[in-house]
């Protein structure tokens, strides 16, 4: 029997129903920066404690990501998002009920917030592998920026929906993960026909096997792939909790107009996230110079801000950061979704999310950390993002065996190998 081909066509249910999935991810995060403050003297943590809620969430995504991104590939897509999505909410019922009814309530949300970062490994991530799976070419292309143009939206929408279900008393944001999860896993599993799996399983032997091939193959680019997306997040979230800290240390701005505030240059990176997925199509040279072009909108902007002590400039330039962060994660998302065969998707688009998560957990605990020297902070940052720059100019190498010049070769390569198999068979 033929293989499942790629979809050509976007069709709106289903593309809907992927999109919800990064967008609900992201909400885990974004929704509580603007009530970390409220919950810091609520609960009577340090600045410190408060920032490990982010934290807490992003590092067992990060660890379990390549293991959900393996069961991905061996099972199916939908068997993984479905379960992850329920355990994300769940996750928030817990941390949620603690809150509500423990007078020391903090240990119990951390486990709530440990609960949902575990699930929110099986989320992100394997959507965009789907993605890959039923759609090709310039259609893919359009798909994942129209899925990360929802995470962004998810990050523009979460500080103002956060900080209005805070009016109602501020842990109600944990009670809203298992409603929107619920929805979210129901539009998956009733709109997103995933195509069927071809030929036996790999053992998981063979599998690591496959893997090695192709990071000896490719390593390099996709290394420097993973770092770049990695250290945009990284950047963005960080900023994100520094300006939020101060807004409300300094300058007592109220929650709502706090989450308004921060949603701007979120709604800069979600507009150009759109923009970009919709005309990068096929073209792996433009792909490389948004890339490089949009770490060095990045970067500069921030070795600006080290000479201004003024949070409306910082997040002014941090607006500008945000375009670059557009340019830049819809074209690795391509680049790096199409890179491989499909039965190593999965995995190989895990590794991503896993150092994208890793990227938003060290945010606020390090930028937290240097607060107090401005000028230090904005100058490193500065500095990763244009030693980025120079390893995307320098290691992605369009055109050539690696650079992923072609995102259909990997799916034709594997095409004729099966046709081939079958041949001999039949002989």
């Amino acid at each position: 029997m033929a293989a499942t081909k790629p979809k050509k066509a976007i069709h709106f249910l289903p593309l809907f129903a992927l999109a919800t999935v990064p967008l609900i991810m992201v909400l885990g995060n974004s929704m509580l920066i603007p009530i970390l403050p409220q919950m810091q003297e609520e609960i009577g943590i340090s600045k410190f404690q408060a920032s490990l809620v982010i934290t807490l969430f992003s590092v067992p995504a990060g660890v379990i990501i390549p293991l959900a991104g393996f069961l991905s590939d061996r099972y199916t897509r939908k068997v993984v998002i479905i379960p992850a999505l329920l355990l994300y909410g769940a996750g928030g019922v817990v941390a949620g009920v603690a809150a509500w009814l423990m007078d020391q309530p903090y240990a119990v949300i951390m486990a709530g917030r440990v609960l949902q970062g575990l699930g929110a490994a099986g989320t992100a991530s394997i959507a965009m592998a789907l993605a890959g799976d039923l759609w090709s070419g310039a259609s893919r292309a359009k798909a994942l920026g129209i899925i990360e143009a929802s995470n962004g939206l998810g990050k523009v929408l979460s500080p103002i929906i956060g900080s209005l279900i805070a009016l109602l008393f501020w842990y109600a944001a944990f009670f809203a993960f298992p409603i929107i999860c619920i929805l979210s896993a129901a539009l998956v599993y009733f709109f997103v026909k995933e195509p069927k799996k071809s030929g036996s399983k790999q053992s998981p032997k063979e599998y690591i096997g496959a893997l090695k091939k192709t990071f000896k193959a490719q390593g390099k680019w996709l290394l420097t792939a993973y770092l770049a997306g990695s250290i945009a997040l990284f950047i963005l979230f960080g900023v994100l909790f520094y300006i939020s800290q101060i807004l409300e240390e300094k300058y007592k701005v109220a929650d709502l107009m706090r989450g308004l505030i921060l949603s701007i240059p979120l709604l800069a990176m979600c507009t150009t996230s759109l923009v970009t997925g919709a005309k990068i199509k096929k073209n792996m040279r433009l792909m490389k110079i948004l890339i490089v072009s949009g770490l060095a909108l990045i970067g500069v902007p921030l070795a600006i801000a080290a000479f201004f002590n003024n949070p409306y400039v910082s997040l002014g330039l941090l607006v500008v950061s945000g375009i670059g962060t557009g340019l830049v994660l819809p074209c690795l998302n391509t680049m790096i979704t199409s890179a491989v065969q499909k039965a190593e998707r999965g995995a190989v688009t895990a590794l991503y999310g896993s150092v994208r998560f890793l990227g938003v957990a060290a945010g606020p605990p390090i930028f937290g950390a240097l607060m107090d020297t401005p000028k230090i902070m904005f100058s490193i940052m500065a500095a990763l993002a244009g030693v980025c720059a120079v390893m995307a100019f320098f290691l992605i190498q369009v055109g050539t065996e690696g650079g992923g010049s072609n995102p259909e070769r990997y799916e034709q390569i594997a095409q004729q190998q099966k046709l081939l198999t079958r041949r001999k068979a039949r002989a």
